[in-house]
């Protein structure tokens, strides 16, 4: 099997944000708003005219992805709507430039070399404006392929392009050779992913695809069975319900629900990437970044565990969440459901957990510590079964998921 370093590498970054921003962020009732909705391409047209993002929503952008923790971001730069955020060079006018005097993409990728963090590029596959979608379906698969191109030569060296809406046609040769290889002709290194949608969370595909997808759904391994080739994974998650702004959307997920999300990505080597919807202005909305911005102190307390450990093999008891990573000879134990202390000993009864965690670990332990505080934690090994006894939380605090740094 060939194991490519840039694949590797992109399993390092461990943490993305993805941000699904365009003219519909003035709608503030989701990407598909035109779609679900209906509008026609004239009105739709007016919230295209009103889409003027503030001077410094890149840098905002960045800066937020910095304290949530994030390694890269990838930027949806032309939706389903087909509007697209850079410079389309020619091939239309319904771009960013002829409607508001300005390249995003180019203000997203200097923001993101700035700050350094990695820019990754999402495309849209399916288009509602573009007529030769529908009418002329060899034509627009040029059209698209001049489109990223574009992207490919124009903004410098990339993570990766991330394609969505190989589903709205599943009977059609989409010309997936052609596609990828014009990619890798001009960005040798970059991921090239193209999600699966909700209907195949995992699956591999075309040679050239060099990460699988899981979109709000639990990842597990990568059966890489036949595979020629090494694929990392990626699950894509939301706040609420849309994955662009959605004013009145409340249906947002709790921050405990995202840490064990983020931990429950890691656990199988998989790429966590968390969206937020910018507004219309390109800022994000309070709650949105209040999530983001927690989660990072989180993932700060645990950074040394978060990206370069992998899964390891270390089997926990059935039923338990808790699962062990590994790198160079040190062990990371991720403990779920632990308990919250009064004073020195007595644990809150409403809120007791599991105080014990008991797998099966032959490699002999030298020292086990809390990396949020460097506290040594109390453990026994025996007839190759080793017992980590969990320290309750002390009072005003709960991490939601505790890890302790194993060390032989």
């Amino acid at each position: 099997m060939i194991v490519k370093e840039y694949i590797k590498d992109f399993e390092k970054l461990g943490f993305g944000m993805f941000v699904h921003f365009g003219a519909y962020s003035v709608l503030g009732k989701g990407e598909w708003a035109k779609n679900i909705h209906s509008i026609p391409d004239t009105e739709y047209e007016s919230y295209v005219k009103a889409f003027q993002p503030d001077k410094d929503w890149a840098k905002n952008l960045v800066a937020t992805a910095k304290k949530a923790g994030c390694k890269y971001i990838t930027l949806t730069t032309r939706h389903h709507d087909g509007y697209s955020l850079y410079d389309t060079l020619g091939l239309n006018e319904y771009d960013a430039p002829h409607y508001c005097g300005r390249d995003l993409v180019r203000e997203f990728v200097d923001a993101c070399n700035e700050g350094g963090i990695v820019p990754f590029f999402y495309h849209t596959l399916l288009d509602w404006w573009e007529k030769s979608y529908q009418e002329d379906f060899k034509g627009y698969l040029k059209y698209l392929r001049r489109s990223v191109e574009i992207l490919c030569t124009q903004y410098g060296k990339i993570g990766g392009i991330w394609f969505d809406g190989m589903w709205d046609k599943k009977d059609e040769d989409w010309e997936e050779d052609a596609l990828y290889s014009m990619i890798r002709s001009h960005q040798s290194t970059a991921m090239i992913i193209n999600n699966t949608g909700l209907s195949a969370l995992g699956a591999l595909g075309h040679i050239e695809l060099d990460s699988v997808t899981f979109e709000r759904g639990k990842p597990e391994p990568i059966n890489m069975a036949g595979s020629p080739k090494y694929v990392a994974s990626e699950m894509c998650e939301i706040f609420a319900d849309h994955w662009g702004y959605a004013k009145l959307d409340f249906n947002f997920k709790s921050l405990r629900q995202m840490i064990e999300e983020y931990c429950e990505c890691r656990k199988y080597g998989c790429n966590f990437l968390l969206n937020v919807g910018p507004m219309g202005n390109g800022q994000i909305r309070p709650l949105d970044k209040a999530m983001l911005e927690t989660l990072g102190e989180w993932a700060k307390l645990n950074e040394e565990a978060l990206f370069l450990p992998r899964p390891c093999g270390v089997e926990m008891p059935e039923g338990k969440k808790d699962f062990v990573l590994e790198k160079d000879g040190v062990y990371y134990l991720f403990c779920y459901d632990l308990a919250m202390a009064l004073g020195d000993a007595n644990v809150v009864k409403a809120m007791a957990g599991d105080t014990m965690k008991k797998f099966k670990f032959d490699k002999t332990i030298k020292k086990v510590t809390w990396l949020d505080n460097g506290e040594e934690v109390p453990f026994e090994q025996k007839d190759g079964e080793t017992t980590v006894f969990c320290t309750p939380y002390a009072y005003g605090a709960n991490y939601v998921v505790r890890i302790a740094k194993m060390e032989l």
